[in-house]
């Protein structure tokens, strides 16, 4: 084969030639650069502050066992506790306001007893006061404010408010539901660009300044990503927009959670005879606390328990079991006031499989499923995602020259995409920006205001970022 030499030109040499068309991966990169770059820029505060609260949450489970102690153990002085109706009177006689809304049975030797007033003045009408009785003595132990069905005190309470709407209500939901709802999006983008880049740009060895922070960036992120995932999908179960979408999914799919009907068959005959027995607020209807309890033990539910006592005339006893710890017990009965025999038998292995999902992805997220050492994993997520947010925005600063913040992602990334490739990807964006709003509408109005900016730079002859 024989070579030529270029034939002189005195005119300057053109630009060098594109590179080759990369392919549909590679086009899509500097998109997922410009979407990681500007949502991690705006949505990091709520972020920031969701990750804060969120590690102190985790930790307040086991801050709740030493402040509280007191109340919630007892020195064990044997193996014979005293009946539950006793204990029950125990309570009413040192707290007689309100009504009983629940029991809660010493579950373990050390343990104390709650016994859970509703409708008491001065406490939140969605909380309960709970009584903790000694149930070997009988003795009251002390009083505190409770919420939820993990049995959360005034300490956990108040960090779990405040990770779930900064203390501000409903209107405060929506920070966290922002937060969860962008979290997945950053997460996956920061793994598409993490192992998009060279393998040797990933190294952290030797390096320095602006590549060492995306290195830890980008190794931290990669790391910590399938946890950020799992907690922005849990996060969204139970939040304003997107949970109400997936709810209204479960049931349109019948995997709703169960509840064990507390109806008495037969109408209000027996249990309006019961129910006479429980008038002035306690929970002695009918045949009793303990025959109720003794009832639940012999259709196999363990402690903990939590016993319901009857709503009204026509309803008998719940006994349900609370435990959130793995393996979970969520098994539960209705006894008959009356007789004390059991009515309806319900059990978690029967539950619809979104409906065990859903609890175990929630328990996850609380930090409950797998005690300590699920706490220990929360709190190093938290401690991740509050670093990969300074390094981000550490990293903006020092892509700037002397005290300035970095140039922003250019903009035009989406033409790069081919057709192809980016109609079915705004398709789904589109379904995922129905289904999960605080999503869908600040990208729309992203998208609108870059537009519209990015117009009036057109008109002025001058690119903008």
């Amino acid at each position: 084969m024989t070579t030529t030499s270029p034939t002189p030109t005195d005119e300057p040499p053109g630009p060098a030639a594109p590179p080759p068309t990369p392919a549909k991966r590679s086009a899509l990169r500097p998109l997922v650069l410009r979407l990681h770059f500007y949502a991690g820029l705006f949505v990091a505060p709520f972020l920031l502050i969701a990750a804060t609260t969120g590690l102190l949450y985790a930790a307040s489970f086991q801050a709740e066992k030493i402040v509280y102690a007191h109340e919630l153990t007892v020195p064990a002085v044997g193996d014979r506790k005293l009946p539950i109706s006793e204990q029950v009177a125990a309570a009413r006689e040192a707290h007689p306001e309100g009504s009983v809304s629940a029991v809660r049975p010493s579950p373990e030797a050390d343990a104390t007893t709650r016994v859970l007033l509703s409708g008491v003045e001065g406490v939140d009408p969605d909380h309960t006061l709970a009584v903790f009785v000694d149930p070997y003595t009988a003795k009251v132990r002390g009083s505190l404010e409770q919420y939820g069905s993990t049995g959360a005190l005034p300490l956990r309470t108040w960090i779990d408010e405040f990770h779930r709407d900064l203390h501000l209500g409903e209107t405060g939901r929506l920070y966290s539901e922002f937060a969860a709802s962008w979290l997945w999006v950053i997460a996956g983008g920061g793994l598409v660009l993490w192992f998009s880049r060279r393998r040797a740009r990933r190294k952290l060895r030797g390096t320095s300044g602006r590549r060492r922070t995306l290195g830890l960036h980008g190794t931290v992120g990669a790391w910590a990503a399938a946890g950020f995932v799992f907690l922005s999908a849990t996060g969204l179960t139970w939040s304003t927009y997107a949970g109400a979408n997936i709810e209204d999914l479960r049931v349109a799919l019948d995997q709703t959670t169960p509840s064990v009907s507390a109806a008495v068959a037969g109408g209000g005959e027996h249990a309006g005879h019961g129910a006479a027995a429980g008038a002035g607020g306690d929970a002695a209807h009918g045949v009793g606390l303990d025959k109720v309890l003794a009832a639940a033990r012999s259709k196999g539910l363990g402690d903990p328990v939590e016993i319901v006592p009857p709503a009204d005339a026509s309803s008998g006893y719940v006994v349900k079991q609370v435990q959130r710890s793995w393996p979970e017990k969520q098994d539960s009965v209705a006894v008959d006031p009356a007789t004390g025999e059991v009515t309806e038998v319900l059990r978690f292995a029967d539950y619809p499989v979104l409906a065990k999902l859903s609890r175990w992805g929630i328990d996850l997220h609380t930090g409950s499923l797998f005690g300590l050492a699920n706490q220990i994993a929360l709190m190093l997520l938290a401690l991740a995602l509050i670093l990969l947010i300074v390094w981000g925005y550490r990293m903006w600063w020092q892509r700037g020259r002397g005290s300035a913040f970095g140039r922003p992602i250019p903009r035009g990334a989406w033409q790069q995409i081919p057709p192809q490739l980016f109609v079915p990807l705004l398709a789904a964006v589109a379904v995922l920006g129905y289904f999960v709003p605080l999503l869908g509408i600040p990208l729309v109005a992203f998208v609108a205001v870059d537009v519209v900016l990015g117009e009036i730079a057109h008109r002025r002859g001058r690119r903008t970022y």
